[in-house]
């Protein structure tokens, strides 16, 4: 049966599987086939033993799959991370397989450096023009004073610019570079010359296009092939897929090309765990191989080599962003979707939405940390 065919939800067998899983939601306000918008309407009478036994990886899937419906995805994943089902949701065995494979292996090695962007980035242009503002900002916009997604996003590029003390005639390197959202408004506002990098073909020519007649050189490389000496860094929503094993690196190549009277901005998702774990149908589907740092991580890694100046925590507003990005998505799907699959629709949209709903529950943040090399004034960072 596909989805096009399906009449309404099903009466669930009142079978084992069905009662265990009534039981692990029993507290977190969610139903099945009830009657709020965030409880899941099914479709499918396999669908409480897939959950069972493949945790977040077959709810996902199996939203993809067109087994079950939800209003309100976002207040549904919202409801299920305050009740404590995040972890609990990935199979032991699965959880005890990705410690196994990121501790023997570097997941995020140089030779699996371009495998996001080949399997994200390069997902398709027209589809992230559409879903963003016209900044191409992909990363959490800043909504302190902001109404529309396109004011935050331009008060995140102007206060990281900010935080910068950006002056003209110097030069900037931007790690991660994304479709040139902050090079092209840097470059452009406050007069400076800007090196981007990015690992995604789609990306660096966007951003070519995006910079022409700026002075801003957009490459596609990996930070660690990086030379040269810069007045300033910026690092917007890459340092998630640099990998623990690499936190190290990252931050030794960033004191290596960072001037003596520079600063460093790093803009980052962040886990309140440092436990090394990831989502695994996030890491299948959304973002191969990517980790997101603790605050100890990100600590540990830059000790004896830059100064923290400054961690400012707005995790709140990636709720905010990530549902603007889904309501662009929704409003404008029409105009490709005979260029893309319904499982891609429905992944993009589950996506969207479970991750808005984990920022709700404080189940992740989104931190703007400074770090200079041991200035000797004193920095107040702008809010």
């Amino acid at each position: 049966m596909t989805i096009e065919q399906r009449i309404g939800p099903i009466s669930l067998p009142d079978n084992r599987t069905r009662r265990m899983l009534t039981t692990l939601l029993e507290g977190s306000g969610v139903t099945l086939n009830g009657d709020a918008p965030w409880d899941p309407q099914i479709y499918h009478p396999d669908f409480c033993s897939r959950i069972l036994r493949q945790g977040s990886l077959g709810l996902g899937e199996s939203y993809m799959d067109g087994w079950w419906e939800c209003e309100s995805l976002d207040e549904l994943a919202c409801r299920l991370l305050r009740h404590g089902l995040g972890e609990r949701a990935r199979p032991t065995t699965d959880r005890i397989m990705y410690r196994l494979q990121a501790g023997l292996l570097n997941l995020q090695s140089k030779a699996r450096a371009y495998m996001v962007g080949e399997a994200h980035y390069d997902l398709g242009n027209d589809l992230f023009e559409r879903m963003l503002d016209p900044t191409m900002c992909y990363s959490c916009g800043y909504w302190k004073e902001a109404t529309t997604l396109h004011e935050a996003q331009l008060a995140k590029l102007e206060l990281a610019c900010r935080k910068l003390e950006l002056r003209p005639g110097m030069h900037v390197l931007d790690i991660g570079c994304g479709w040139g959202s902050f090079a092209e408004y840097a470059a452009r506002h406050h007069d400076v010359s800007v090196t981007g990098i990015t690992i995604s073909r789609e990306q660096a020519e966007l951003a070519r296009q995006r910079c022409t007649g700026l002075p801003v050189d957009i490459r596609l490389m990996d930070y660690r092939e990086l030379e040269g000496r810069f007045d300033r860094i910026v690092s917007i929503g890459m340092f998630e897929h640099v990998g623990h094993r690499n936190y190290a690196t990252y931050f030794h190549t960033v004191e290596k090309l960072l001037a003596d009277t520079g600063l460093f901005l790093l803009h980052t998702i962040g886990s309140n765990s440092s436990e090394i774990t990831v989502d695994p149908w996030i890491d299948r589907y959304i973002f191969p191989n990517g980790v997101l740092p603790s605050a100890r991580h990100i600590a540990d890694a830059s000790e004896g080599l830059l100064l923290l100046e400054d961690w400012h925590n707005f995790g709140p507003d990636y709720d905010k962003t990530l549902m603007a990005w889904r309501n662009n998505f929704d409003a404008r799907w029409h105009e490709i979707a005979d260029r893309y699959s319904k499982r891609i629709e429905r992944m993009f949209r589950y996506y969207l939405s479970v991750c808005a709903g984990a920022f709700r529950a404080r189940d992740i943040q989104l931190w703007q940390v400074v770090f200079s090399r041991g200035r000797t004034v004193r920095y107040d960072a702008p809010r």
